[in-house]
């Protein structure tokens, strides 16, 4: 299985996704800092994957910190939540990572237990993160799986993988899920514009997988929907709301039009911490304005006209009238997703 991140005696160890599919390089953060830039500059992507590796900073800023008393540490340790969360806006995962680190911390400091206990206490936290993200994953998938076709093309948008979380994938574990269980899948990856995660990561990843992979510009899903091509479509989420509006990556909005319009269901697959009960809607969902640059330069070469306006959205909001299901660890919510996530918050 692909690691994404990993603790290590040096630091907090991420595969390099901005090098791939042509490096396979590994960097290593060795401070809450150095975390904190790793998520900005996109070396670690996707939703679950943001989290954990701000758990990990969490615990990376405690072990470096000289501070000798809990008490000593707390101003510190504020600095340290408030620099991570003000990485990427729009993950919810992110933010959930670090209000269950400030919720182990407020008990640690309630209990006045010792830096080196606290240190031990929020790294374990952080190694329960990662590795329920995997399960969560795996048990998801497992319910994806089972609504995925016998056989078929099934369309995926950006980079839901083993890439994105710390293993399997949220939308890929559907994928990977369903091969698994002898279903013969044709995957087609949109190429994801600006960042191309489809084309670079998803892409690379299924490969090395040995799963039935082709990659499609952006505007060619409609065409290929229309020829019968596509049995369905599985994405990922960066936050869900309580209605069931989703946020994914920008044009995850156009495919579910699409897929609408065509009759083809469209399915969501994310752990239960991207689930934001306290979000009522899509349309308050912040979403993340990335730099031009993105637009107007590949690879190093300038591919716009100087002075041209740009607009560079990380994220769409999806409306829950396209979802036909979405699939958590806890199981298949459906139409009323309202009524639906109150129900399963409740178990």
């Amino acid at each position: 299985m692909l690691k994404t991140l990993e603790w290590t005696p040096a630091g907090v160890k991420f595969i390099d996704q901005t090098k791939l599919p042509l490096e396979e390089v590994y960097v290593t953060a060795k401070s809450h800092e150095e975390v904190a830039d790793v998520i900005v500059t996109m070396v670690v992507r996707g939703a679950p994957a943001i989290g954990v590796a701000a758990a990990y900073g969490v615990a990376l800023g405690a072990e470096k910190s000289t501070a000798r008393t809990i008490e000593e540490f707390q101003p510190e340790f504020a600095k340290i939540c408030a620099r991570l969360a003000g990485t990427r806006p729009t993950a919810v995962n992110l933010f959930w990572a670090i209000d269950r680190m400030k919720k182990l911390f407020a008990t640690l400091a309630a209990e006045k237990v010792s830096m080196p206990t606290a240190r031990e206490s929020l790294l374990a936290e952080a190694h329960a993160m990662y590795e329920e993200d995997i399960a969560a994953c795996k048990s998801m998938g497992a319910f994806g799986g089972a609504r995925m076709p016998a056989e078929g093309g099934v369309l995926t948008h950006c980079n839901a993988g083993a890439l994105a979380t710390c293993g399997y994938g949220t939308a890929l574990g559907v994928i990977r899920s369903a091969v698994e269980q002898g279903k013969k899948i044709k995957v087609y990856a949109d190429e994801t514009r600006p960042f191309l995660q489809g084309a670079r990561l998803t892409a690379w990843e299924l490969m090395h997988d040995g799963i039935d992979t082709t990659v499609l510009c952006d505007n060619m899903a409609a065409s290929l929907m229309r020829a019968g091509k596509i049995q369905a479509v599985v994405v990922g989420a960066d936050r869900i709301a309580a209605n069931g509006d989703f946020a994914n990556k920008i044009g995850t909005y156009n495919v579910a039009i699409l897929a609408k319009e065509h009759g083809i269901p469209f399915y969501v697959a994310a752990p239960w911490s991207t689930i934001d009960m306290e979000t009522p809607n899509g349309e308050v969902i912040p979403i993340e304005e990335r730099p031009a640059v993105e637009v107007t330069h590949h690879g190093g070469k300038q591919l716009t006209p100087h002075g041209v306006g740009i607009v560079n959205p990380a994220f769409d909001v999806t409306p829950a009238k396209y979802v036909t299901a979405i699939f958590t660890e806890r199981g298949t919510l459906e139409a009323p997703y309202g009524e639906a996530l109150k129900r399963m918050a409740g178990k």
